[in-house]
């Protein structure tokens, strides 16, 4: 009690400097910037201008995030959400992506939006809505024409809804030059360019089944039709996805489909009425699998494609030629079979079009024209399955080099350049579900020992420590020989290395919904140790991943979980669906009476674990209510003071109980805030709020004796505030100062009676912008100020406020008292604004953050930050300043310096002292 005393002391007189220092970006956290998995079509290598040769990679992800990646390092340079945030998102709507090469435009589409973006830095340019005809496709018109007033390309949008509608729209300003609506009926398929025409491609339903494609060539410069035919595709064509390829800015584009059996592929150039059917040559005797067509789109590219084909445990390719003057298909050369995965890549340089193969042992490079290899580098290690790839080939000479950007199958995008594994951005990432600081205990070993020690008579306890210490000599060289490494890092290197050892470099657990588990490591700037394909599902529902000394489990909502070893990955137990999942899983430490709390069906249920059959209460809330949040207080959430100490040494004694949850929920224009003793399902306070835009995020938190939240309010009354709140609350035992309640003289008591309610103070903000997620600060033994950590969604950044600020005791319309003034209490501001200095993420634009989560280190002073969503960002957080480290400015070999020169000093300086004292002695006498 007295060392908490002491440090409580240190931390209250520390002054909250909570900004992290420039220097200390980087060091002390990190970001990973993610975009989500790169689409198949809408990734490319452009040259954003005409003047470099540079080129940069962009891509919109599935997560409808546009972004410009550099391609030496797989920096992020920018990125837009093409979402709306005041419009339903479609999960089926792709994002569409179009560039010219040489322009400093890229133009997008998605929904009923077409918008154009600077290549370069990710600025608005123009931007087109049509309302309810969403985005089916997109093509730039690569050829100018007399009207074009600038360098940017016209765009080429079709649109569905009740009818296909074909728009050209102006590459400067995305004013409307043409349109044309199609009536027919039919599904608005695709557009496509040549040097001469637009052509609509839509797909008209048959007689008795099937389609047939319908082909309408339209005039670039007034939109008008020139020419129509159908093709006869009927007995091939099922839906949309029975079109292998449309081609597009092409001199003689072309249409793909294969018969239903796989024999045939079958060709039409658009515009022409001839389809060639061509021999699919087999020879691997499996069944082909998928069939994928990869060709240029650029206008004086050679008219040649490559179509890859995919067996069960192969795969190869056949490139063909387009006969400009009888356009007619025909096999050029074929790619033999190879066993395992390959992905193929296209690239043009000048009018030459290259195909790379990438596959999991080498990469190779080949002509169109020819089938002799310009290029092979095998690979180190070997990859990952790769799902689709990116290329760009450079020539010099008779010599190749290529680089490939690569989605895997895990969602990783990776470069590759001549076969050598260069930058990995973990996208997959940016579909966490749930994340936890994983527990790996090196000393897990050594306590067990201890434990069975502390079983055994003095006698047998003394021989097994003994039997302990001689095994352990085994590990004596490899210390002795790390010695002068550690000495070495011990005096030279920085306070972040020094502080390993206390727990600020724990690995961090996070679970995506696409069946992976993945550990990064928050010592060296979240680089992922391993991944692993927990799940062969291909989305999971992960509700919480639990930790424990050497392993961790993973929680899904079906009920069934899965064990791993957090060093290595490796799966140690996989648990059956159960079909419920428990929103608070239990101790294994306490066998008995452990209550959980789920939800279902819009209300809260307690479960005694002696009888799970039926819950113990049960929570509804009001008529008209509906529940969308339940908060419980952290796992680790400990209280160094039991009381508040006023400025007159009286205390007011808060009102602690662990098993207090908070409850939201929200009606037509109100939202509800319930407080609930969990273990009897009693409320001990609500608070209601009316005129809330249930449509504007609501977060909330608990901890401790107080409890946040945040919401919108938009009151029809001038009088009443308008705009963002956030609401503090505290609760205390009693109101009056040294009073205990109804149980202050009860020696013991049981939860399961009906407890006392709290007396609660509560205190409201206004702040400038939205609250998506709440947390708190924890710390090792809570004496270090906390912090309430809210996530803002719309400066993309996360902060601190000091618990101190929020004091809902802060005095209103006065200034504080003396009493109130030592207390650190300050006069009520109804406007909350955000210091700079609270931000920890500096000056980071982190997107799409839904969860934080804080873990207390082996040092008071300092917590861990974790915060996850689309971005990924960590940090160490000091609330109350570093009190128990050493800064960066102190100096140890400096120190072991002057240590060294004192006792230099001391040893020439002590023999003539001892001389002179003699001397003085005889001159006495």
């Amino acid at each position: 009690m007295w060392l908490q005393a002491t440090l409580l002391l240190v931390a209250s007189c520390v002054p909250s400097t909570l900004a992290i220092y420039p220097d200390e970006v980087g060091h002390i956290d990190f970001h990973h910037a993610l975009l989500g998995v790169p689409s198949s079509q809408s990734t490319f290598f452009h040259r954003p201008s005409s003047s470099s040769s540079a080129t940069l990679l962009y891509t919109v992800s599935e997560k409808s995030l546009l972004g410009a990646v550099n391609p030496k390092d797989g920096e992020l340079l920018w990125r837009q959400n093409l979402s709306r945030s005041d419009v339903a998102p479609d999960q089926n709507a792709q994002g569409l992506l179009r560039a010219s090469s040489g322009t400093n435009t890229v133009v997008s589409g998605l929904g009923d939006y077409v918008s154009a973006w600077s290549a370069l830095d990710g600025k608005l340019i123009w931007e087109s809505w049509s309302p309810n005809m969403p985005v089916v496709d997109l093509e730039l018109l690569e050829l100018e024409d007399a009207s074009a007033t600038s360098s940017d390309r016209d765009a080429i949008v079709l649109s569905g809804g009740q009818a296909g509608s074909i728009k050209r729209l102006d590459g400067s300003t995305g004013e409307i030059k043409w349109e044309h609506h199609d009536q027919s009926g039919d599904f608005p398929f695709q557009v496509s360019s040549s040097s001469t025409n637009v052509f609509y491609i839509s797909l008209q339903p048959a007689l008795l089944k099937g389609h047939k494609i319908r082909v309408t060539s339209l005039d670039p410069l007034t939109g008008r039709q020139t020419h129509q035919q159908v093709l006869n595709s009927d007995s091939d064509i099922s839906g949309p996805e029975s079109v292998l390829f449309v081609g597009a800015n092409n001199a003689f584009p072309v249409i793909a489909w294969a018969d239903k059996s796989h024999k045939t592929l079958k060709v039409n150039v658009i515009g022409s009425k001839q389809v060639t059917s061509v021999n699919i040559d087999n020879t691997s005797g499996e069944e082909i699998k998928s069939i994928q067509v990869h060709a240029p789109k650029t206008l004086n590219a050679l008219p040649h494609f490559l179509v890859h084909y995919e067996t069960a445990s192969g795969s190869w390719a056949e490139v063909y030629h387009v006969d400009l003057k009888s356009s007619t298909v025909s096999k050029a050369y074929s790619l033999p079979f190879l066993k395992g995965w390959a992905a193929f890549a296209t690239s043009t340089k000048d009018a030459n079009v290259y195909f790379t193969r990438i596959t999991d042992s080498e990469t190779t490079v080949v002509s169109s024209a020819s089938h002799g290899v310009l290029g092979r580098w095998p690979q180190h290690p070997p990859l990952d399955n790769a799902v689709h790839a990116v290329s760009e080939v450079a020539t010099k000479g008779d010599t190749v080099a290529v680089r490939t950007a690569i989605v895997l199958e895990s969602g990783d995008w990776q470069m590759v350049q001549n076969g050598a594994i260069g930058w990995l951005r973990p996208e997959a990432l940016s579909g966490a579900l749930a994340a936890a600081w994983a527990n790996v205990d090196s000393q897990q070993d050594l306590a067990h020992q201890l434990e069975v020690e502390g079983h055994e008579s003095l006698l047998k306890a003394y021989i097994h420590r003994v039997k302990r210490h001689v095994n352990d000599l085994q590990y004596l060289p490899d210390w002795l020989k790390g010695l002068p490494k550690r000495v070495l890092t011990s005096l030279l290197a920085d306070e972040v290395s020094n502080l390993d050892s206390f727990g600020v470099s724990k690995p961090v657990l996070v679970a995506t919904k696409n069946g992976r588990v993945y550990s990064l490591d928050s010592g060296n700037h979240g680089k992922v140790s391993w991944n692993v394909k927990a799940s062969e599902a291909d989305t999971w529902n992960v509700k919480a991943i639990r930790t424990q000394p050497g392993s961790a489990t993973v929680y899904v909502d079906d009920g069934s979980t899965v064990t791993l070893n957090v060093t290595t990955g490796d799966i140690v137990q996989r648990g059956p669906a159960t079909g419920k999942f428990s929103s608070v899983v239990p101790d294994d430490e306490v066998s008995e009476n452990v209550f959980t709390v789920t939800q279902e069906d819009g209300r809260i249920l307690g479960w005694n674990s002696r009888d799970p059959k039926l819950p113990v209460w049960v929570f509804q809330p009001a008529p008209g209510e509906k529940i969308i949040r339940a908060t419980a207080r952290p796992p680790h959430d400990p209280v160094a003071s039991i009381g508040t100490v006023l400025g007159n040494r009286s205390v007011l004694y808060k009102y602690l109980t662990p098993n207090a949850a908070l409850v939201t929920a929200i009606g037509e224009n109100s939202a509800t805030f319930y407080l609930l003793d969990a273990v009897t399902g009693q409320i001990l306070h609500t608070s209601t709020h009316r005129d809330v835009d249930t449509a504007q995020p609501i977060a909330s938190t608990i901890s401790e004796n107080w409890f946040a939240y945040s919401f919108y309010a938009e009151s029809p009354d001038p009088s009443e505030p308008r705009g963002y709140q956030l609401v503090i609350s505290e609760m205390f035992e009693s109101p009056i100062p040294n009073d205990r309640g109804p149980l202050g003289s009860a020696s013991n008591y049981s939860t399961l009676i009906d407890l006392p309610l709290p007396h609660v103070i509560s205190q409201s903000y206004m702040i400038a912008e939205p609250i998506s997620h709440m947390a708190v600060s924890q710390t090792r033994q809570g004496i270090t100020t906390r912090q309430l950590i809210a996530t803002l969604p719309e400066s993309n950044a996360i902060v601190g406020i000091p618990r101190p600020i929020l004091d809902p005791r802060r005095p209103v319309d006065r200034e504080p008292t003396v009493n109130e003034a030592e207390e650190g209490l300050r006069k009520y501001t109804p406007f909350l604004e955000f210091d700079g200095r609270w931000y920890l993420t500096h000056t980071r634009q982190v997107a799409g953050i839904n969860t934080v989560m804080s873990a207390p280190t082996l040092l008071e002073s300092t917590s861990l930050v974790f915060a996850f969503g689309n971005d990924i960002f960590a940090t160490r957080n000091t609330p109350s300043q570093a009190f128990d480290i050493l800064g960066k400015g102190f100096s140890k070999l400096q120190l072991l310096f002057t240590i060294v020169a004192l006792a230099v000093g001391v040893s020439i300086l002590a023999p003539i002292a001892r001389k002179k004292k003699t001397d003085m002695l005889w001159k006495t006498r």
